[in-house]
């Protein structure tokens, strides 16, 4: 279901400059997505129609999950003019979310009075960020496979990747190499190490939140390795005068992006195919998806 991002016109109040969520008509739900721990956009128990002209004596009553009063609920910030904000998000408050709008409608010059109702509904959807990980691939030469050196140089090759990302709060796992004989065009056979490991992101618990990197980190982490690996070949051609049996082969610096959902998390393109990459949560037998609007 569509919604917009309007002003709300009430009798006696100026047009709101807030940005919130209305309903097109009384008829349709409309899907809200909040990541866990914000606060969400200002749901209108109100549709378009209706905003645009005078409303007489509304009254609101709003129904959270399990049917209750949202009325001084402490995680609500329920507005005199009806909007209704949820503070802090939590994965437990996600469900369906209930207005009920009464008013007057005058007839006849005020002779004739008739009070009317309207609901509306909304499906509020938690979200969590994906942890994102990045798995990567380099390929180094060395002397031949049986060599002692190739498993130490790999031990000190994992130390030196995990001091560089550590102010990044990431750390390099499942890592593991292989050594192979390989017959490059216009080359020789070379044996060589095919290195692969994950640079993942550690996350930090404090108060019962969870904060995670932002997508600038990621980005910082992918540089700062891939920069790494470039400079292996520049050392090598200036510094060097005697290459090492084990080195840097240029060019073969590979990384690939992988986002997992965290536990009690999964994706599912079928129920939410325009939103096959985010991650949702189940929720009192509701299979619950979300992406990110706020």
């Amino acid at each position: 279901c569509k919604f917009y991002f309007t002003g709300c016109v009430l009798r006696g109040k100026l047009r709101e400059a807030l940005i919130f969520s209305m309903p097109v008509s009384s008829s349709s739900a409309v899907n809200v997505y909040v990541r866990v721990h914000r606060n969400s956009p200002y749901l209108v128990c109100m549709d378009l129609p209706l905003s645009q002209s005078e409303v007489i004596d509304p009254n609101y009553l709003w129904i959270g999950p399990n049917g209750q009063n949202l009325k001084r609920k402490q995680y609500v910030n329920l507005t005199e003019t009806g909007k209704l904000m949820l503070v802090g998000f939590k994965e437990h408050m996600s469900g369906s979310y209930m207005c009920t709008l009464s008013y007057r409608v005058f007839r006849n010059d005020m002779q004739a009075e008739e009070e009317r109702f309207k609901t509306y509904k909304f499906m509020i959807y938690a979200y969590r960020e994906p942890d994102y990980t990045y798995r990567i691939s380099v390929h180094f030469t060395t002397k031949e496979c049986k060599l002692a050196a190739n498993k130490r140089f790999f031990e000190e090759l994992q130390k030196i990747l995990n001091n560089l990302v550590a102010n990044l709060k990431c750390h390099i796992i499942d890592s593991s190499y292989r050594c192979f004989s390989v017959k490059r065009p216009k080359h020789g056979l070379v044996d060589e190490l095919f290195i692969v490991f994950q640079g993942n992101v550690k996350v930090i618990l404090f108060l019962h939140h969870s904060f995670y990197c932002t997508w600038t980190t990621y980005v910082e982490l992918d540089w700062l390795i891939e920069k790494f690996f470039r400079e292996q070949w520049y050392i090598l051609k200036h510094e060097f005068v005697n290459i090492p049996a084990i080195h840097y082969i240029d060019h073969s610096f590979q990384v690939t992006r992988l986002d997992s959902c965290r536990p009690g998390f999964g994706k599912n393109d079928f129920i939410h195919n325009d939103c096959a990459n985010c991650c949702g949560i189940y929720f009192i037998h509701v299979l619950i998806f979300s992406r990110t609007l706020i």
